[in-house]
């Protein structure tokens, strides 16, 4: 019963293995497998939204598709039965885009329209940082994501008195111009104009007609680029803070936790401390 016991967690810790990691020449070759089929369902709902692609070769794309849909689900059943706590891997980022990358297939013979969410996919792609395990990648995207965390509250305080800014300039634009016919009917649609002209994308479907409005108008402008300089200037320098911290290239995800961005040459995991690949250091 012992033996059968551990041939079943052997099988398990090989699939897992496989599926979660990319040091070996399997959990590459599966990874590898894994990309070129999400950019195929990718260029498959692309060619689909064409009309005269869609009536002319409809049929073989949407074979093609369920082909593809039913790999991406048994790929999600394993990913789940293979780990020791499969709330960690369903709950996790990378499990909720792959739960959302595969049920719009299933969606769309209930629901018409619903089939181009499968583009999702392409979120699935950020993987392949992990997969081909290129070093320079992999590090700055880890530093990149630590600065963002550690600048997250003074990002969030900055949006908000962003926002407050939006609030008033578009009430005093409301009082300028709500009479000149020029499109500031209402605070909310000032409002609008402020957020826009703040962030200098200047769509000009609304502009001010009199002299004050327009002085005001440039004064945001000027604004505008001393706000798009801040939250770039707070990451850059969470970034420079965190520059020196250590690169692990280890791709081994915890079956037990499925925790990642273990040290390299680690044989436990940092979070609970299960032993990283048993069958290997056993073998």
């Amino acid at each position: 019963m012992s033996k059968q016991k551990q041939n079943k967690r052997t099988w398990k810790a090989k699939l897992h293995e496989i599926i979660y990691e990319a040091d070996t020449p399997m959990g590459k070759l599966f990874d590898v497998i894994l990309l070129f089929l999400i950019l195929a369902s990718i260029v498959l709902v692309m060619i689909e939204s064409v009309p005269s692609y869609a009536e002319k070769f409809g049929e073989i794309l949407d074979i093609s598709e369920w082909i593809i849909t039913i790999f991406f689900t048994i790929e999600y059943i394993a990913r789940i039965i293979t780990v020791k706590k499969p709330s960690k891997y369903i709950f996790s980022f990378y499990g909720i885009v792959d739960l959302l990358s595969t049920i719009p297939k299933y969606l769309s013979i209930l629901f018409v329209g619903t089939h181009a969410l499968v583009a999702l996919r392409a979120l699935r792609l950020l993987r392949v940082f992990r997969i081909l395990k290129l070093a320079r990648f992999v590090g700055e995207s880890n530093q990149l994501m630590k600065a963002l965390k550690a600048s997250k509250a003074k990002i969030l305080v900055f949006l908000f008195v962003v926002f407050i800014l939006s609030i008033i300039l578009g009430t005093v634009m409301y009082l300028v111009e709500g009479d000149s016919g020029s499109g500031f009917t209402s605070i909310p649609r000032s409002v609008y104009w402020a957020i826009v002209t703040l962030t200098t994308v200047g769509y000009g479907d609304i502009a001010p007609v009199t002299p004050f409005g327009q002085f005001i108008a440039a004064i945001i402008m000027i604004m505008g680029y001393g706000i798009i300089a801040v939250p770039t200037g707070i990451v850059s320098a969470e970034f420079s803070r965190s520059n020196n911290d250590t690169v692990y290239l280890n791709t081994q995800a915890c079956s037990n936790c499925n925790a990642e961005q273990h040290s390299d040459n680690a044989h436990f995991c940092h979070s609970c401390g299960e032993e990283l690949n048993p069958s290997e250091h056993n073998g």
